[in-house]
C-alpha cells in the first residue's frame, strides 16, 4: 500500500518562514502535507507529478472577496471560485452583509446566515469563509453567537453607508441598508460594533487573538461634496473624476476616527481594508505610532497595486475606494517593500457589463462599483519580483501566511507538514497579456485588459486534489465552508 496519495516532485518550494525557495519534493496524505524532502521515492505514492522545476507556492488566501454581490450567490460561488482556481487561490473570505444587494433581504443573521450557507454549499471549487457586518442593534447582539456557533470570527464596518451609497451620493439609508427606523448607521453604532466584539474576546480567551475587526474606511461627508463638486464642474466623468470625488484625505480622516475608536474601545485587533494612497497609508502609520497598543493589520489590493486612473481599461475600472494616479500606486509599493502591509487581496467582485455599466456607459458615476481580480493576484506579484525586488518569500507571506493567521485558519497559508495541502505552481518564465475572455470569471471584461503578466499560475491543488490545469478547473466542486479558528 503506498505511503502517500500524491508526491510533487521537481519543484521549488516557497516558505513563508524561508528566505529561498527549497529543491524538495512535496508528498501529500489525507489531504495534508506529510512530508518535504528531497529524492522522494515515487514508488511511495498513488501518483506522482513533475512540477518542471515551476515554484510551489502555499495556495492564497485571498481576505476580501465578495460573493454574491451582484449576481445570485450560488451562482458566484461557483463561477468565481472557478477564478480563484485558476489564480492559485484556495481560500476565499467573502464579505457578506444584509441589506440591498447580496441576498437582498434584511433580518437577523440567525435567519440570515444559513440561507447564505446553504446557497454557497457544494457550489464552491475552493474553500471558503465569510465576514460578516453588524447593521443593526440586533446585528450586535448576535455577535458572540455568530463565533460560537457559526465559526465568523471577523467582522467589517463600511465607514461610508451612513449617508453615502455604494456607488455614490445616497438619501436613504435606511432603505439602502434595510435597518430599522429610528436605527441609525453612524459612528455611534461603530463604537457599539466595537465594544461587542472586544467583549466577546474577552468572554472567549482562547480565541481571542482570532477574532477582528475590519473597516472601508472612507469618510461619507467628505465625499458627498466632492462628488457634487466633481459633478458639476464639467470635466469628463471618468476614473479620474472618481478618484477627484473620493479624494486621499477621505481615507485619511476615516483611519483616523476608526484608530481613535479602537483605542477607546480597547479593541485591538484592527484591520484596514484596501488602502489606495500616500495618504492612506501615512494616516494608518500615524495611527499605530499614536496606539501602539492596537495591533493593526494594513491591506492593499492587487488592483490598486497593479492599476491607475490612466492604464485602467475604461470606467470597468470603478471600485471603492477609487483607483489613483501613479504616484498613489508607487507609495503602496514602497510601503510594501518596507513592510508595512499584511496582506495583498483582490477585493473581487464579479459585475456583469450588462450591470456594471449604466448609461451613458462612459459616465463613471452610474456605474457599478468592483470588479474581478482573483485570478491575477499570484501571478500579479511574482511579476513584480524582478522591477521591485520583491522575494518569493515575501509573497507567501502576503498572499497567504499572513491573512491565515489573522483570521483563524490554522490549517492554511502555509506549506508545511500537517497543513492543507493547498498548493499553486507559478511559472515566473511564462509571460502572456491579460484578456477577459480567457478568465474563468463571468466577468466579461477586466481593468486589467492588455497589461502583460510576467508569471503564470499553472496548477493548484485544494486538500491534495487538483482543482486546476491547462486552463481550465477540473473535477467537481469539492470547496468546504471554514468554521473558524479551525485546528490542524
Amino acid at each position: 500500500m503506498a505511503s502517500y496519495d500524491l508526491i510533487i516532485k521537481n519543484s521549488l518550494v516557497v516558505l513563508h518562514d524561508q528566505e529561498k525557495p527549497l529543491a524538495v519534493d512535496i508528498a501529500i496524505k489525507d489531504g495534508k502535507i506529510a512530508k518535504l524532502e528531497a529524492n522522494l521515492d515515487s514508488s511511495q505514492a498513488t501518483e506522482t507529478v513533475d512540477a518542471g522545476g515551476k515554484l510551489a507556492f502555499p495556495g492564497v488566501v485571498d481576505a476580501h472577496q465578495h460573493w454574491g454581490i451582484y449576481n445570485p450567490l450560488d451562482i458566484d460561488t461557483a463561477s468565481e471560485s472557478k477564478a480563484c482556481a485558476q489564480g492559485g487561490v484556495t481560500t476565499a473570505i467573502s464579505y457578506m452583509r444584509t441589506g440591498q444587494y447580496y441576498l437582498n433581504k434584511g433580518g437577523p443573521y440567525k435567519d440570515f446566515y444559513p440561507e447564505v450557507l446553504e446557497k454557497a454549499s457544494g457550489k464552491a471549487y475552493v474553500d471558503y469563509a465569510f465576514h460578516l457586518a453588524p447593521l443593526t442593534t440586533e446585528h450586535i447582539g448576535e455577535i458572540p453567537e455568530l463565533i460560537s456557533k457559526f465559526g465568523v470570527n471577523s467582522f467589517k464596518i463600511f465607514m461610508f453607508y451612513g449617508s453615502y451609497g455604494l456607488h455614490g451620493r445616497s438619501t436613504s439609508q435606511n432603505e439602502f441598508l434595510m435597518i430599522p427606523e429610528g436605527e441609525r448607521y453612524d459612528v455611534a453604532h461603530f463604537e457599539f460594533v466595537m465594544r461587542a466584539i472586544q467583549k466577546a474576546r474577552k468572554e472567549m480567551p482562547k480565541i481571542a487573538d482570532n477574532i477582528s475587526l475590519s473597516l472601508h474606511c472612507e469618510t461619507a461627508e467628505i465625499m458627498t461634496a466632492y462628488t457634487k463638486m466633481v459633478e458639476e464642474s464639467g470635466r469628463p466623468k471618468d476614473l479620474e473624476a472618481y478618484h477627484l470625488s473620493r479624494p486621499p484625505h477621505s481615507e485619511g480622516l476615516a483611519i483616523t476616527i476608526a484608530s481613535y475608536l479602537a483605542h477607546e474601545t480597547e479593541l485591538p485587533n484592527i484591520n484596514l481594508l484596501h488602502l489606495t494612497s500616500f495618504k492612506a497609508i501615512d494616516a494608518a502609520m500615524k495611527m499605530t505610532l499614536a496606539f501602539p497598543h492596537v495591533n493593526f493589520r494594513r491591506e492593499v489590493t492587487i488592483g490598486h497595486l497593479l492599476a491607475d486612473i490612466k492604464n485602467s481599461k475604461g470606467i470597468g475600472g470603478k471600485v471603492n475606494p477609487p483607483l489613483r494616479p501613479r504616484e498613489d500606486v508607487e507609495a503602496l509599493w514602497e510601503h510594501l517593500l518596507a513592510g508595512n502591509i499584511d496582506w495583498v487581496a483582490s477585493d473581487h467582485a464579479c459585475c456583469r457589463e450588462e450591470t456594471k455599466f449604466g448609461t451613458p456607459k462612459e459616465d463613471v458615476f452610474v456605474a457599478k462599483s468592483g470588479f474581478g481580480g482573483a485570478e491575477y493576484l499570484l501571478a500579479g506579484l511574482v511579476s513584480e519580483t524582478k522591477a521591485r525586488k520583491l522575494s518569493y518569500q515575501k509573497i507567501a507571506q502576503l498572499t497567504a501566511w499572513n491573512s491565515a493567521q489573522r483570521f483563524g485558519l490554522n490549517n492554511k497559508g502555509a506549506i508545511a507538514v500537517g497543513f492543507d495541502a493547498d498548493i499553486a505552481l507559478v511559472d515566473p518564465n511564462a509571460s502572456y497579456v491579460v484578456k477577459a475572455d480567457e478568465s474563468l470569471s463571468e466577468q466579461e471584461y477586466t481593468p486589467f485588459e492588455g497589461f502583460t503578466i510576467n508569471a503564470k499560475v499553472t496548477d493548484t491543488w485544494l486538500r491534495g486534489k487538483k482543482i486546476f490545469g491547462n486552463g481550465n478547473v477540473i473535477g467537481t466542486p469539492m470547496g468546504q465552508y471554514q468554521s473558524r479558528p479551525t485546528s490542524r
